[in-house]
């Protein structure tokens, strides 16, 4: 009886053990982050040194003591060696899937000198096969080099004698030498010709290779260089991604693009998230330019009910919280309309009456329909007679807290701001003066490159309000850059292009990039902090940004990037916890050497 007892004891001593061990792993954190400096944006709990996370949300926030007591069998346990954390950035304006061909490009984003840019481009041109372009598109600009200047046509053609070469600058400028130009049919009809577009001619009136221009000739250029095949698509996708990720961007607003509407680009990004590399919450809004002779917003309703319907707030990603959600439409309403980003040119005034029928004819369409909407205006001038007629059909049909926003609005009038806040719109601004700023103080001057955009008075305002990069063409998509502007005032050049009292804290600045950037995924109560049932999505830097000089804050990047609890960017210390990427395509591409962003390989 005894030997039967003890059996007994035994058998349940086993079960309760087991049963606790089980129980410690059902509640154990999936991951713990200890000794970190954390900058929550939590005023209720504004550091800590500790969090843990489980199933994709942080569950605890405090000290190393108090987290690792959640500790369970299985919990990985990151120790951040003293740095800094912050919360994901959000770009709550960038254009990922316009950068298709993001693995054809030479990116000369934070190149330092121009004399590297060129060595580049020759070693690019050497590598580059028969029947393929050697290309620079956007992100880069000429004040950021050390020799403070545009390269020549001469350098470019010495640089790249045998191949098509496309060199451009924002949506202001191309470079093109004289195989590119005759692939292009620079002086016949095939050319196209969009108004404000003029080619330089030499004394002996040849052209030169330098064309200006706006936005759209600029798009419909790209469309007529060899394009990727689907997997070179897809290959991009991931390989941008990973550049994104590399300065803790964990969220990125698609808005839109000219060349994969949907439901076109919405078979890249498929297979991306079936595989599980769709490492950042991707939400978008989408352009419908059609044929370029129809309505915009007619061809937009027509794509979300009839050709793949498709309501705002509906997710395409099979499983990731907000990964790849319809926001609407914008920020190109009607071509007529847009207002450009050129600041080497005078500002692009629109005809009142213009913005007065894009709102009675097209904006009222989709308040009607409940479709939110953002709109590309950036002068102040246009601004105003769009707000007199949104005003009118608030009156009419109300907005009614329907979301919607105005994009850049660099020079937007206090009176103006306290009108969107009314109407319960939001400003997504941009960091462009970060690369610009030294051409806008040329073409509109220097006291009113001081304020634009009016970022103290904007934040004060309480509107709700973004910084985002508007990368990858108009600028950079390294979000430090804009930030290290907003802080210190000064651009690439180390020009002063904001007034001292215009100038934000290291703390605002972030929050233009975290928690106030939530609102325009319409998800201001589950990111942007660190703090308990927000969405397990932070970056551990590489330096303190809210320590460092500011002439470091534009260098600064991830070492470890975590997005929906897991790891999804691994630098340094943290390498062997990266995910493993797959090979860059095609072999030859500029990313695979280069990488995409400058020392970034």
């Amino acid at each position: 009886m005894k030997l039967l007892l003890l059996i007994g004891f035994i058998v349940m001593s086993v079960a309760s053990d087991t049963h606790a061990q089980a129980a410690q792993e059902a509640s154990g954190a999936d991951l713990i982050v200890h000794n970190a400096r954390i900058f929550t944006g939590n005023a209720a709990q504004p550091a800590a040194s500790a969090l843990a996370v489980r199933n994709g949300r942080i569950f605890s926030v405090g000290t190393d003591a108090e987290v690792l007591g959640l500790k369970g069998t299985r919990t990985r346990v990151i120790d951040s060696r003293g740095r800094r954390l912050i919360p994901g950035i959000i770009d709550a304006h960038t254009h990922v899937l316009n950068e298709g061909g993001f693995n054809y490009t030479l990116r000369w984003d934070g190149v330092p000198t121009l004399r590297r840019a060129l060595a580049m481009l020759r070693e690019q041109a050497k590598r580059t096969p028969e029947g393929h372009w050697v290309k620079v598109i956007g992100g880069w600009s000429p004040y950021q080099f050390e020799e403070q200047r545009f390269p020549t046509m001469e350098e470019l053609r010495k640089a790249v004698p045998n191949r098509p070469m496309i060199v451009q600058y924002a949506y202001n400028r191309g470079f093109m030498n004289q195989q590119a130009m005759d692939a292009f049919g620079v002086g016949t009809d095939a050319f196209p010709k969009f108004p404000g577009t003029e080619l330089e001619k030499d004394a002996q009136g040849r052209y030169t290779g330098v064309v200006h221009g706006f936005t759209f000739m600029f798009i419909v250029m790209e469309t007529m260089v060899p394009q990727l095949s689907f997997d070179e698509e897809v290959s991009s996708l991931i390989h941008t991604i990973h550049s994104l990720n590399r300065f803790g961007i964990t969220s990125a607003i698609d808005a839109g693009t000219g060349f994969r509407e949907y439901p076109k680009g919405q078979r890249t990004v498929d297979v991306v998230a079936r595989d599980n590399r769709l490492n950042i919450r991707m939400p978008f809004v989408d352009i419908q330019f059609g044929d370029g002779t129809g309505n915009m917003v007619d061809a937009e309703i027509t794509a979300i009910t009839r050709t793949a319907p498709i309501a705002p707030g509906h997710n395409l990603h099979p499983h990731l919280a907000h990964g790849h959600v319809y926001r609407g439409t914008g920020e190109v309403l009607a071509g007529d309309v847009h207002d450009h980003e050129n600041f080497d040119r005078p500002a692009v005034i629109i005809e009142p009456e213009m913005m007065r029928q894009l709102v009675e004819r097209d904006v009222a369409k989709l308040v009607q329909r409940r479709i939110p909407f953002r709109l590309h205006i950036t002068y102040n001038e246009n601004i105003t007679p769009f707000l007199d007629a949104l005003e009118k059909l608030n009156q009419k049909t109300p907005l009614d807290g329907l979301r919607w926003s105005l994009e850049h609005a660099e020079t937007i009038s206090p009176a103006n701001i306290a009108r969107v806040k009314a109407l319960g719109g939001g400003i997504a601004l941009d960091t462009k003066m970060a690369f610009h700023g030294d051409g806008f103080i040329k073409t509109h001057g220097r006291d009113k490159a001081l304020l634009t955009p009016r970022l103290r008075q904007l934040v004060d305002s309480g509107i709700p309000l973004a910084m985002t990069t508007d990368g990858f063409r108009a600028a950079s998509y390294n979000p430090w850059v804009g930030i290290s502007w907003m802080v210190s005032g000064k651009a690439v050049s180390g020009s002063e292009v904001l007034a001292r009292d215009n100038r934000l804290s290291r703390a605002e600045a972030l929050g233009l990039f975290t928690r106030k950037a939530a609102w325009f995924m319409n998800t201001e109560t589950e990111m942007g902090m660190i703090a308990p049932g927000q969405l397990a999505d932070f970056a551990l830097l590489d330096r303190d940004y809210f320590t460092v000089p500011e002439s470091q804050i534009a260098s600064v990047s991830s070492v470890l990037t975590v997005m929906d609890g897991r790891v999804v960017y691994g630098a340094q210390d943290y390498q062997s916890l990266a995910p493993a990427l797959p090979d860059v395509l095609p072999a030859w591409s500029p990313i695979r050497h280069f990488g995409g962003y400058y020392q970034a390989r």
